[in-house]
């Protein structure tokens, strides 16, 4: 991972004065659960750019181009400008977790993967394997529900707190990242995932690979990657063959370009 993003950013809190501050984020004692609880949010006034973990006034419009983290440089300003990121959605998965580990190992890329609570339940090891590969966290809910931004939130807070505890009891690791299920945002998901002093993250290329498109319309669509572009793929939620095939072709052709790739 690069220096930058093991050590350049840790969790969200809120003061009383309403000031957003960095601490540290380390790894969970043994025993304990994840940290659920920051103080309550106050109000601010929309800003032209992103401010992670803090929440838009409740009357305001919700946009996640502006709202929530797109930009590696969001979460890293000072990183080269050349810099992207590749993040891995809806695992664990038996097959293809493996699978995409092996092939990030084998170029050396470390990624983000987005992991659902559900699929950590059933294959806790695979969710190990990736945090030992030096791969970042991110929370993707506990049933990936597409209408989340239509739930309450009672049961939004429900989804990602479940997902945090069993990520954490899984890992040892506290997820610093929050991805919303094909990115629906609402103020009640931003609200949690702030709770929980996580930074929301969506994507700028989207190749559309859990469709199956086809294997070169994977490979155009992630080729036109730039500097501090968030790259999105997936390694859940049904065969994934297209998706390893086509990174095999982009991770070393964008290398060859002169990006960098770096985990969030």
């Amino acid at each position: 991972m690069l220096a930058l993003g093991a050590a350049g950013l840790g969790a969200l809190a809120v003061g009383d004065d309403g000031r957003v501050t960095t601490v540290p984020t380390r790894p969970l004692a043994q025993g304990r659960e994840p940290v659920r609880s920051v103080p309550p949010v106050k109000r601010r006034r929309p800003t032209p750019g992103p401010r992670p973990g803090v929440i838009p006034p409740p009357n305001a419009p919700v946009h996640a181009r502006t709202d929530a983290v797109h930009r590696v440089h969001d979460v890293f300003p000072t990183a080269p400008p050349n810099t992207i990121a590749l993040t891995i959605d809806d695992g664990p998965q038996p097959e293809w977790t493996p699978k995409m580990l092996d092939l990030l190992a084998e170029f050396e890329v470390k990624a983000t993967f987005s992991l659902i609570g559900i699929q950590v339940k059933q294959f806790p090891k695979l969710a190990e394997r990736i945090v030992q590969a030096g791969h970042q966290l991110c929370n993707h809910t506990m049933n990936h529900p597409l209408y989340i931004a239509e739930m309450s939130r009672k049961k939004v807070d429900r989804e990602i707190t479940e997902a945090h505890d069993r990520i954490g009891e899984a890992t040892g690791i506290a997820p610093k990242f929050f991805r919303s299920p094909g990115g629906a945002w609402s103020h009640a998901v931003f609200h949690s995932a702030a709770r929980h002093g996580m930074i929301p993250i969506d994507w700028d290329i989207d190749p559309r690979d859990w469709a199956r498109p086809g294997t070169g319309h994977i490979k155009r669509a992630m080729l036109k990657a730039k500097g501090g572009d968030i790259l999105l793929c997936h390694d859940g939620g049904g065969d994934r063959s297209e998706t390893i095939k086509a990174l095999r072709k982009v991770i070393p052709a964008l290398k060859k370009r002169g990006l960098t790739f770096v985990a969030l």
